[in-house]
């Protein structure tokens, strides 16, 4: 796909970024989910970026590692199943 031919982007974030609300199992795996029909269903998507980041967070003697990955997945039009 030639990137002149993208009309829409969803931005899809997999994994925890705010440590005030961690996101659960199941919405991580929600979102890979809605990342893995956006690349498979028809109209199939691509991966056109990708923004990867980690904060350290100091917990007591406890230090604790954040990571997230946010893909930008670019469409020739719009998918209808998507809200």
């Amino acid at each position: 796909m030639d990137l002149s031919e993208v009309t829409f982007v969803k931005r899809i974030s997999v994994g925890t970024n705010d440590p005030s609300a961690m996101q659960s199992n199941e919405e991580i795996e929600a979102a890979t989910a809605l990342l893995n029909r956006c690349l498979s269903e028809s109209p199939k998507g691509q991966i056109i970026g990708t923004e990867k980041s980690f904060t350290l967070l100091q917990m007591g003697e406890h230090q604790m590692v954040l990571q997230w990955i946010v893909y930008h997945v670019g469409f020739k039009r719009r998918p209808l199943w998507l809200e």
